[in-house]
């Protein structure tokens, strides 16, 4: 075959093999577009229900656009004092919850990845331990009411400080990320481990600490469970026990019950608009921090992962 006959046959390999790259990425395309479709449309019709009519919503008549727009539901919630009340609550448990979270189980982790520490293996299993086995509900009820947590504030913050499933995420990376050579050099320099620790681990750890501390602020944020059992005090209550509350007294007046059928009959007209607002009253603030923190989460999925 001559010279031009192979690059005859080159040139339709090379066209062929553009036109499968350029079907491939067709295809990839759509299926990317169709499941930012499945992803972002349920929250988009959480926002256009949220202030449509609930006869609408619920009998389907709403699905790209809101009908008869009315703020009654934001109004109904933001009109409770409890929301502020509980929004101020749960703000505060965030905040300093992951705090405290953050400042137990970062020299936690520090600590259990040192090889020198002899006593890193027996600790390790006995925080491992805590991860399959529990006293229980009521055990647990009756150690906090012991130690007189109950009905306080500490109660969201101090028993449950420490994720062990976060702490072996930090210990794996504390491990694979600071090599021994960078602590010698800093021993060299007079370095102790707690000026190791605060000046050279903490500023390497910054994927770490973003994303592990996301998960403690977003566990905290949501968590109702705690105030549900231990706590009584309505001025005590997090955000989403209030939101609970709220959603109980609309299906309540949904039903009828209350001042009568016409009673019932307005709750209906406005039901949806305050679950859909109670959703997004909860979910709004979580929302808006993720894109501050986003540009740490590709390297800190990868946090913990075994290394080839």
């Amino acid at each position: 075959m001559s010279v031009r006959g192979k690059k005859g046959v080159s040139n339709v390999t090379l066209k062929r093999a553009d036109g499968r790259e350029l079907a491939f990425r067709i295809v990839l395309g759509a299926a990317c577009a169709l499941i930012f479709l499945l992803i972002v449309y349920p929250l988009y019709f959480i926002v256009i229900a949220s202030f449509s009519d609930s006869t609408l919503v619920s009998t389907g008549k709403v699905l790209l656009f809101p009908r008869g727009v009315s703020l009654f539901g934001y109004k109904e919630i933001f009109g409770d004092g409890r929301i502020w009340t509980g929004y101020r609550n749960t703000v505060f448990y965030t905040l300093f919850g992951t705090l405290v979270n953050m400042l137990f189980t970062m020299p936690a982790a520090y600590v259990l990845s040192r090889k020198e520490f002899k006593a890193r293996r027996p600790i390790m299993l006995l925080f491992v331990v805590t991860m399959f086995f529990n006293g229980g509900l009521i055990p647990t009820y009756l150690l906090m009411k012991d130690l007189h947590l109950t009905n306080t504030f500490w109660v969201f913050i101090l028993p449950f400080c420490v994720n062990v499933f976060y702490l072996i995420i930090a210990r794996t990376f504390f491990e694979n990320s600071l090599p021994p050579e960078l602590y010698e050099a800093a021993v060299m320099d007079g370095c102790t481990h707690f000026a190791f620790f605060a000046k050279v681990a903490l500023p390497l750890s910054k994927a770490l600490i973003s994303v592990i501390g996301l998960y403690y602020l977003v566990g905290h944020w949501n968590d109702f469970f705690t105030a549900l059992i231990y706590i009584r005090d309505n001025k005590l209550q997090p955000l989403q026990m209030v939101l609970r509350d709220i959603l109980l007294s609309n299906q309540v007046f949904q039903n009828g019950a209350g001042t009568g059928g016409a009673a019932g009959g307005y709750a209906q007209r406005y039901a949806d608009q305050i679950k859909y607002g109670v959703i997004i009253v909860s979910s709004l603030p979580i929302l808006v921090l993720y894109p501050f923190l986003q540009r740490y989460f590709e390297k800190g999925v990868m946090i913990g992962a075994v290394k080839g």
